[in-house]
């Protein structure tokens, strides 16, 4: 049995469909992210699960339970706002446990835990200070001891790092991971930030326009997208797509008057690689041209013209080639996407 089950979950707003027929589980103490760009339906999906907003159509389970017309108090979650939601005349200590008070547990009891929680987030010394008086990765942590105190079975939360700077967020991204294993909570955790998703989570659901792209783990997802989408989304930089014409061997990158056949393609296909799986040479593989370099200390970028397509390949931060530079570029064959123009589906991805 998993802790969050969704079936055919749909939310319309007058004729905007922000989830469209929505279906997946999130596996017992797992990290689940709900990864997508802005707008495309995964803090609505997250809203629908917590009870802040009802599902036009659908059904959510939470530990076996249908909860699609219960409150938020009655679904035992808790949840992590993205902008904390912190109560600016109470303490850390009394932010913390302001659910438990409102439950009205005992005095006793939730000391007990609040100290138990100060502790594992590194609050203790913060217990009577304001939220005024705290940095962001201190507001944080506190808005996260609020809902680990509730002791609930599933955590959610929404973009809870967006308003951090790039190096807090390294560090409270390994925090969140640490803390979700420690306690075996199961979290589904929404973002935009592909890194985030990435390196924390167990599972990633890829939303686009309101739709479920893909759900996979993230070495999977990255290295077996199922479609366009996924390819341009997930990867810094995004996988090459290159447009392919017909030639009397099968299919060749666009304008490239067949000095750039691709195996096993045809026309009406696009060809992907990652930058990181193409091999610079000036001796062997395929006809291209320099366009621009960018150093960016451990590696260098390159952007190649090869006929009318443009790619990027990550090569060494020492590489010599300057702009301007006719090179000639191989992969292996097993690094070798292609997918269906019209489709946007990746050949062989059962889709």
């Amino acid at each position: 049995m998993n802790p969050i089950r969704i079936e055919h979950l749909s939310k319309h707003w007058g004729d905007v469909r922000a989830l469209d027929d929505v279906s997946f589980e999130v596996p017992k103490g797992s990290l689940t992210v709900l990864l997508g760009p802005s707008g495309c339906g995964k803090s609505t999906l997250l809203r629908l699960v917590a009870g802040l907003d009802r599902a036009t159509s659908g059904r959510i389970f939470i530990d076996d339970v249908d909860v699609t017309k219960l409150p938020p108090h009655q679904r035992r979650i808790s949840m992590v706002f993205q902008f904390y939601a912190l109560f600016p005349h109470l303490t850390v200590a009394q932010n913390i446990t302001f659910g438990l008070r409102i439950r009205k547990v005992d005095a006793k009891a939730r000391d007990q835990r609040l100290q138990a929680v100060a502790s594992l987030l590194g609050l203790s010394s913060l217990l009577d200070r304001r939220p005024s008086q705290l940095s962001g990765g201190q507001q944080q942590r506190v808005a996260m001891g609020r809902a680990i105190i509730a002791e609930s079975p599933v955590c959610l939360m929404d973009e809870p790092m967006s308003n951090l700077d790039a190096k807090l967020r390294n560090e409270m991204r390994a925090e969140i991971h640490s803390l979700q294993r420690q306690l075996g909570i199961t979290m589904l955790y929404v973002t935009h930030d592909q890194i985030e998703a990435m390196s924390m989570a167990d599972q990633v659901v890829l939303l686009e326009a309101g739709r479920i792209e893909q759900i996979a783990p993230p070495k999977t997802m990255y290295s077996q997208p199922a479609g366009v989408f996924a390819a341009r989304f997930i990867g810094q930089p995004a996988m090459n797509l290159l447009r392919l014409e017909s030639d009397p061997q099968g299919a060749a990158i666009a304008g490239s008057g067949g000095t750039a056949v691709i195996a096993r393609a045809a026309p009406g296909m696009l060809a992907g690689v990652r930058a990181e799986d193409i091999v610079l040479s000036d001796r062997e593989g395929i006809p291209a041209t320099v366009l621009a370099k960018e150093y960016l200390g451990a590696d260098t970028i390159l952007r190649c013209k090869v006929g009318s397509e443009e790619l990027l390949l990550r090569a060494g931060r020492a590489v010599q080639t300057q702009v301007g530079a006719s090179v000639r570029l191989s992969w292996p064959a097993d690094a070798l996407h292609l997918f269906h123009e019209k489709s946007g589906r990746r050949q062989g991805s059962g889709a």
